[in-house]
Parts: structure tokens; sequence; C-alpha cells
């Protein structure tokens, strides 16, 4: 039979009406470009493969096509396609594949599908289906469409895919991968989460993110979180790899765990050693007792529960009832408690050059340890403590304190305490040891252990001196009231001496070890530094007036009687000279306080 009649017996075969669903078949995708369409490229025809059990021809609005049924496959260079059947257009080396789409490039990429076209000249396929699946050697992507560029071995989608590996997965809303590189750009609700060795998971959620699938390091920028067991990660730019567990971010970075927030400009953490180091605006906030330490640079030791500060002189703030702490250093160590471990106590540690400033209290010292539990700050080194017009000196110190107030001061050896008067002289006391009691951030008594000297001046009014009293014992008591000595008890063999003002030498107004060191008291712009800086201008918190009680009935006034005459108490005389012998007849002996 001639070939014309044969295509001719064919064409009448066909249905009148359409091919079921597949009958009117479907066109190519219009370019994207609006305009006149570019002259196609020409390129390798698409070869059918034997095994096609029917094979239908002819022409269809002008265009001659092919339509086939059954084990259908086809190859151009290095790619197979397969499906249950398909549209072959002859001219535009174009192909429409339907049912149990797959294809396959050079053994080690295939896409599967339920419908399928494929542009031979471009080399571009667009799967679609309820499950478009592509697999490679490392990855497995799950989509419902899937645009895929054979030449140069892209795929990209958009409409959200499920990807996977063996220790990964990976969800957005658009995607796209580069079979050459192994890498993934992924945006819009991107969530990966990965797993450890010993099988816990890392959830990682941002806006935009790329992926190598070679090394299974991430890369992203934009706001980004990072939640494991070990605590969650925030940053806003940065990489995280997926098998060694370690996270380098920058911008505006964050560690945040139950019992405290690190943070700084940059921050690289290794979840497997838990170690991380921070720099920049380095920021570490303990929750539970309001401490902040800033500084320039970080180390982290998360199995110690421990932070190092350090760098442009790190500070520490500690905001305690209606005072704030704030301590400077070189160096600044943070140890928190850790779970399971009741032994540890959370303490910070400072040195060298320690500075102190809280309210009318002013400090400084070589080293400085901070027992947070039981809110005790131990000063090593020559410590020198301020506080209102006293100063208080000595080898070494602790202060202790009471519902966010300092309660007691104790002074370890060569003890030494200052109070400059009103014209400017210097009241002073020394021994072995002290102990200083304050009440409402006010000194209120000092307790002189072991070899006590005293060296104070009388005054006329609060305007001019009168003379010096001089005096030694084993111990002694000062009181105070408003921060001025009020009362002074002598307590075991005492030993005084007076001299009025004329009589007085300069030599003779200081005791031995006397210092004035108010030049090195430090001042709220020197200990906050550039961490803090904002809060010297921060105005405190205006008291809420009480409200005012109801005025109660003014009552009828009763007959008046003879008052008797309002009796003045006398003004506290100046402290007198002391006796030079026996005990003070104003004050019976007490026993030397002891420190608790």
């Amino acid at each position: 039979m001639p070939i014309s009649r044969f295509f001719l017996a064919l064409l009448l075969l066909l249905p009148l009406g359409a091919l079921r669903a597949q009958s009117r078949p479907a066109t190519a995708p219009s370019p994207s470009v609006p305009g006149a369409r570019p002259q196609p490229v020409k390129g390798t025809p698409v070869e059918l493969l034997p095994g096609t059990r029917e094979l239908r021809g002819g022409t269809f609005n002008g265009v001659k096509i092919r339509k086939l049924l059954g084990n259908v496959s086809f190859k151009q260079q290095d790619v197979l396609l397969y499906c249950d059947s398909a549209y072959q257009y002859l001219e535009r080396n174009e192909i429409e594949a339907f049912s149990n789409v797959r294809i396959v490039q050079s053994d080690t990429m295939t896409i599967t599908g339920d419908h399928g076209y494929y542009d031979g000249n471009r080399r571009t396929a667009r799967m679609t289906g309820q499950q478009v699946v592509m697999r490679d050697p490392r990855m497995t992507l799950t989509t419902t469409a899937l645009d895929y560029d054979l030449t140069r071995k892209t795929a990209f989608y958009t409409v959200g895919a499920h990807i996977v590996d063996p220790k990964n997965t990976l969800d957005s809303q658009q995607g796209f991968y580069d079979t050459n590189s192994k890498v993934f750009v992924f945006k819009r609700d991107v969530h990966l989460v990965s797993l450890d060795e010993q099988g816990q998971p890392t959830d990682l959620r941002n806006d935009t993110l790329t992926f190598n699938t070679v090394s299974k390091i991430a890369y992203f920028d934009g706001p980004t979180r990072i939640k494991s067991t070990q605590g969650d990660l925030y940053a806003e730019k940065g990489t995280y790899n997926t098998v060694t567990r370690v996270s380098n971010f920058a911008r505006n970075a964050k560690i945040d765990t139950p019992g405290y927030l690190l943070g700084g400009d940059v921050l690289v953490y290794d979840q497997v050693k838990l170690y991380g180091v921070a720099t920049g605006h380095v920021s570490l906030i303990s929750k539970k007792d309001n401490l902040v330490l800033r500084g320039d640079q970080g180390r982290y030791w998360r199995a110690l529960g421990r932070t190092k500060v350090f760098g442009a002189r790190p500070v520490v703030r500690n905001i305690s009832g209606q005072d704030t702490l704030y301590m400077t250093a070189d160096t600044l160590l943070s140890v928190e408690t850790r779970p399971g471990r009741a032994v540890q106590r959370p303490v910070l540690y400072a040195w060298p050059k320690v500075q102190i400033f809280r309210g009318k209290m002013q400090g400084r010292c070589d080293s400085l340890t901070y027992d947070r539990q039981d809110s005790v700050i131990y000063l090593n080194r020559d410590p020198v403590i301020w506080q209102a017009h006293n100063q208080l000196t000595a080898d070494s110190m602790n202060l202790r304190f009471k519902r966010g107030q300092l309660e007691r001061a104790s002074l370890f050896s060569n003890a030494f305490a200052i109070q400059e008067d009103t014209v400017q002289d210097y009241n002073q006391v020394k021994g072995r040891n002290m102990i200083a009691y304050f009440r409402r951030s006010q000194m209120a008594r000092i307790d002189v252990l072991g070899n006590a000297e005293s060296l104070y001046f009388t005054l006329e009014g609060d305007s001019s001196m009168s003379g010096m009293n001089k005096s030694f014992s084993a111990s002694m008591t000062l009181r105070f009231a408003d921060n001025k000595i009020k009362q002074l008890t002598w307590l075991t063999n005492p030993d005084a001496s007076y001299t009025p003002v004329h009589e007085l030498k300069a030599e003779d107004k200081q005791l031995k070890g006397y210092r004035w060191r108010a030049p090195e008291r430090p001042t709220r712009r020197v200990v906050f530094g550039k961490h803090f800086a904002a809060d010297l201008y921060r105005k405190p918190k205006a008291k809420t007036k009480a409200k005012a009680k109801p005025k109660a009935r003014a009552k009828k006034p009763a007959r008046a009687r003879a008052k008797a005459p309002a009796t003045v108490p006398p003004k506290p005389a100046a402290l007198a000279p002391p006796k030079p012998a026996g005990t003070p007849a104003a004050a019976r002996p007490a026993a030397p306080a002891t420190p608790r």
C-alpha cells in the first residue's frame, strides 16, 4: 500500500470529537518576555525509541503531531524520557508526556511526575502532578511543579517543596537548585531540620537560605532562628554547618537559653564543644538576677557555665531594688549555676583595675569576687571604698548587701577610715580590722577591732575648728548620724589627749598611714564608659503620689486650757576630750564586735 494511503486510513480511524483527556494537544508555554516570539533555537531532534505499543500521526491546526500510546520512550543525547502516552511535535522538537512521566539524565538525576513538557531545542523540562519527585545521589526533592534546564542542570520551583537527605530535611515556598555545584537557594518560609550524631534535632527557620548539599553548609541572609536542645540562636546573616554544628553569625547575633542571653555583632558557636566566641558590642544578660555584662569581646563555655568578657573596659550592671551597681575592669568572668551542680554558685570575677559605682558609694581595687547568691563582694589588693564623705581602706575587704542596700563592710588588716568634715579637716580612725555598718546607704557605726587609734577634730558650729582629740585603745566604736561622727566609745585600756587649735601642728593632724585618695574616686562617666553611656542620661522613675486621705470633720473646739511651756531638746554638745585614764562614765565597756 502506498504511504499516502496508509496515513489517510490512519487519520480516518481517529475520533471526530476529542481524544478524551488528551484529544486536544497542549500548546507550548508562552515566552515570559512580552513582544514577538524569538526565532526558535534548533537542537538535536528528539529520537523516539522502539517499543511504543501504538503510534498515530496527523496534522492539527496546521501542526504536525504524533500521538504515542503505551510504553513510550524518547532520547536526546544524555537525556531519556519515559511515559505512558505522549504528543510529539516534530517541527518544534517538543514533547508533551502523560502519566508515569520520568526524565533521566546521565543515570544520576531522575524526575518523575504525572504530566511533563519537554523542549528539545532548549533542553528544558517542566514536570507537574500531585507528587513531582527529583532525585540525585545526594538528596530527594518533592513538589507539585518543577522546571529543569538539562543543559545548565538547574531546577527551580515556586509552589513549595520538601527536600530530604540522610540527615537534613528542608521546606520552602520557592527554590533553585544547581545540580553541578549541588547548591540550593531557598526563599519564603524556609525550614531546615538537621540531626546530629546522637539524633538530636536542630531547627532553623528564616526567609532566605542557600544550602550546599556537598559541604552541608547553610548560608542565610535575614532574620534567622536556630533552635536546639542546647539553646536558641538568632542572627541576621551568617552560616551554619550542619555536619560540624558550627554557627558563624554576623549582624545582631544572640544565644538564648532559659537562664541568660549572649549577643554580639559577630558570634561563632560550636554546638559540639559548647563553646562560643563573640566580638563587637558583646552583651551577656542573666535573666534571673538582672545582671548585664557588656564589652567588645567575649568567650563562652556552656558546659562550664562561664562567660568571659574583655576589651575596651567591659562593664557589669546589676539592678537591685532602687539602686544599680556598676563595675568595670579589664576582664569580667561570670560563672552561672548549672543544672545538677548545686555546689556551683553564681559568681562574678573582675580583674584588674576594678572600679565600682553605686549611688553614693564608689570603690576601686585590683581584683574582685562578687558572690551573687549571698550578695557579697570581696575586694582584694589595695581596695578603697568611698561613701559620701567617708573613705575606707585596708589590705582586703568585703561588702555585704541586703535587699539591694549596702549593709556592712568588713575591713581586714591595716584598716583605715577617714572622714572629711565641713571645714575640710579629716577625722581618722585606724586599727587591725574594722566593721562598718550602714543604714539607708549612710554610715551608722564603725567597730575597730585591735590596735585602735583615732584622731578627730572638734568644731564650733560647723564653721570653725576648736581643737583635736587623739586617742588609743585596744578597740573602739564610732557612731554616726547624717554621715557625721556623733559618738566615740573607747573599749579596753584607752589613752587620749586633747590639743587646742592654737597648739596644733601640721604633722599632728595625720595618723601614720594617712592617705586621702579622693582624686582616685571613680565617676559615673568613667565607670559606665561607652557600654552604658545611655544610662548617664536616664531619668529616675517618678514616685507615684499617695492618694490623699479624706479630711475628717472638724470637731467643736474644746475649752482652752493653759499649756505648759514646750521644752526644746538641748543641742548635742561638742565631743569633749576623754579622760586620760579609766572608762568614760557616759558608756559602759562593751565587748568588741566580731565579724559575722
